[in-house]
């Protein structure tokens, strides 16, 4: 069975992406089960329960990816001076939301020292907070 933590190891982004879009492709152009016959091309046929099931697991890993990206360029544009109601507004959310996800971020990265996981020390921790700030931080000059 596929799970998300066993993909997340053999999978980049972009390959992860590559895998999803071919089984979900295959998923939407399949005929309906009921109609289903054995000599239908490989591209027509519905999904196998482990394709289904592989599927479910590759989205769930470009989701924890696709996030986790987003917090270092959070953190990108936090070192070049975009304050967090630009940051909310390019995430399409609140100035508070964007600054509390990026906290929950550095909660996890603080988590996975040492747990053979490239986390961050409590340096690293502390100055991942300071560029972060507080969302009542003055917006900078435009």
């Amino acid at each position: 069975m596929f799970t998300p933590e066993d993909l997340e190891r053999q999978f980049t982004l972009l390959t992860a992406v590559e895998r999803y879009d071919t089984l979900r492709t295959r998923e939407a152009l399949a005929s309906p089960a009921e109609e289903d016959d054995s000599e239908s091309a490989s591209a027509d046929r519905p999904l196998t329960r482990e394709e289904a099931l592989e599927l479910l697991a590759l989205g769930e890993v470009i989701a924890r990816k696709a996030s986790y990206g987003r917090q270092l360029t959070v953190r990108s544009a936090r070192r070049a001076g975009a304050s967090w109601s630009q940051i909310g507004a390019a995430l399409g959310t609140a100035k508070q939301s964007a600054w509390e996800a990026h906290q929950r971020w550095i909660d996890e990265q603080a988590r996975h020292q040492g747990e053979g996981h490239w986390g961050w020390d409590g340096d690293e921790v502390a100055a991942a907070r300071a560029l972060a700030g507080e969302p009542e931080d003055r917006e900078p000059a435009e």
